[in-house]
């Protein structure tokens, strides 16, 4: 790995999934946004601007060129040094460095949400490609282009070789391929510099893991992912399979995190519980098989906490339950008093059969704010759904949410897949008090209020809820209305995965 592959990869990792985890949603915000009221501020901080934001900066510095880019900036600080200046009045300055027409460029990228479903097909004669067309629509609505420049890489039994598109128009005609052999599988944006939902080849998914450059898998990994949240290309059920085989192989820690998430995603959002059930014990032992394979202890802690997120088996638990009780990690495992208590917060989920292992790790903590933490969080846990009910009555109080982190946390296991049954109940309620969450708290908390409640949903019944809600009030905050359409998004899509 070059200095270069590194920053590319941590690039894509860090930047890319955020990004699409808004974006693709029907409540994307756009990087630039107008505060009408400053009492909204807070609201538009969040993935877009954190994580679209760097993309779209790599981009225009490749549409300039990095030497036409710097003399625009420098221009720019030189003309605002002491004053007050604004992202159109650098577009206006860098425009004139540049022969791309960067007002436009700026309208889509930065003044509009949203991302392009690029698709491409091979015209060819025998084995030769005669055409290779490029085409790109928008996710939502019409007539709308993101000019980019991005990489494909065309695999061969014998190697490869990696073409730079430059996709400025709805459809073109990549001339660099024509005349070449037709490859065994295409991989779009193999450098992790595009942005939009990109297409798949079948034919890469048995060679998934031969590819040989680990941002190239990266990048892969992540097409598979927002291809199946679109229901293109790949089964949630086929992908959970293919992620799992790569458990053993992925060696690079970022892209053991990108599976190992979306692993646990997949399992509790996209595929319904009879389906869990009947993968629940290989994807155990696979899991277990992996960690105890790996060397580096930052592997075998990502496998084990995917383990102990996703275990079903009573093998599993007695398994969790000695390391818990024995306070004893696997061998070359790390665990920390944290791990200990989210080890022992999943046993209690899973009504362990030792009732009092909660009051038992309490005993175990020895730092007071970690034990008021826990103390916090205990009910939200409890199998006594009576300490339930009282734990999501006692937030109604606002001196009962000053530890927004904590709240946020509780909310996780008060609405975990596994107490789902019993906690929809709580659904209108947290809907109704998001304008008071949003009034009384800190500028991250709606959001964090929102995805610890509805982030692990798969039901009819808890789409219908949130639809309702947004009908029954047409007037909403059209702020907050956007943060409940993008934290509900997978709750939306897996509705629609499981019927399909």
């Amino acid at each position: 790995n070059t200095g270069k592959e590194v920053f590319d990869l941590k690039f894509l990792v860090d930047h890319f999934p955020l990004a699409y985890g808004i974006d693709r949603t029907t409540g994307a915000n756009p990087i630039r946004q107008d505060l009408d009221n400053l009492k909204d501020a807070g609201t538009m901080y969040g993935n877009i601007i954190y994580h679209k934001a760097p993309i779209m900066m790599r981009q225009l510095e490749r549409l300039m060129g990095k030497d036409k880019f710097q003399q625009g900036v420098r221009e720019y600080l030189k003309k605002f040094a002491n004053g007050n200046a604004s992202w159109p009045d650098l577009i206006t300055i860098l425009d004139k460095h540049t022969t791309a027409d960067l007002q436009k460029w700026n309208t889509v990228w930065v003044n509009e949400p949203g991302r392009a479903i690029v698709d491409y097909q091979i015209k060819k004669t025998g084995n030769k490609i005669d055409r290779f067309i490029i085409t790109q629509t928008p996710e939502y609505g019409t007539g709308r282009i993101w000019p980019q420049l991005f990489e494909i890489t065309l695999f061969y039994p014998s190697g490869q070789k990696e073409i730079t598109v430059d996709l400025n128009a709805a459809s073109i005609e990549l001339k660099e391929a024509e005349g070449m052999e037709v490859p065994l599988f295409v991989l779009f944006n193999s450098s992790g510099q595009g942005y939009g939902l990109w297409p798949l080849d079948e034919g890469m998914f048995e060679q998934l893991y031969a590819i040989e450059k680990p941002l190239g898998r990266a990048s892969a990994y992540i097409s598979l992912y927002e291809n199946m949240l679109n229901g293109r290309s790949i089964k949630p059920k086929a992908l959970l399979g293919l992620f799992i085989t790569g458990l053993q192989k992925e060696n690079e820690e970022l892209n053991l995190k990108l599976i190992t998430n979306y692993i646990s995603t997949i399992y509790w959002e996209f595929i319904p519980k009879a389906i869990r059930e009947e993968a629940a014990p290989g994807l155990e032992h696979a899991l277990w098989s992996a960690m105890q394979k790996k060397s580096l202890p930052n592997h075998k802690k990502l496998l084990f906490k995917t383990y102990q997120d996703i275990y079903a088996s009573e093998e599993g638990r007695n398994r969790l339950y000695a390391i818990w009780n024995t306070q004893k990690a696997p061998e070359g495992l790390k665990l920390t008093e944290d791990d200990f208590t989210s080890l022992a917060f999943s046993l209690a989920l899973r009504n362990d059969k030792d009732p009092e292992i909660l009051a038992k790790q309490l005993e175990k903590i020895s730092n007071a704010d970690r034990k008021k933490r826990f103390r916090f969080i205990m009910p939200a846990v409890s199998s006594d759904l009576k300490e339930r009910d009282a734990f999501f009555k006692s937030l109604e109080l606002k001196a009962n949410r000053e530890k927004e982190a904590n709240v946020g946390a509780a909310l996780y296991y008060l609405h975990h897949p596994l107490r789902q049954v019993s906690s929809i109940k709580y659904l209108p309620k947290s809907l109704d008090m998001l304008t008071e969450i949003q009034t009384t708290g800190d500028i991250f908390f709606p959001q964090n209020w929102l995805q610890s409640t509805f982030g692990y949903y798969q039901s009819k019944e808890a789409a219908k809820l949130v639809q309702d809600f947004l009908k029954n009030n047409p007037k909403y905050n059209p702020k907050l209305k956007a943060k409940i359409l993008q934290t509900a998004d997978n709750l939306l899509r897996a509705e629609k995965l499981l019927t399909d």
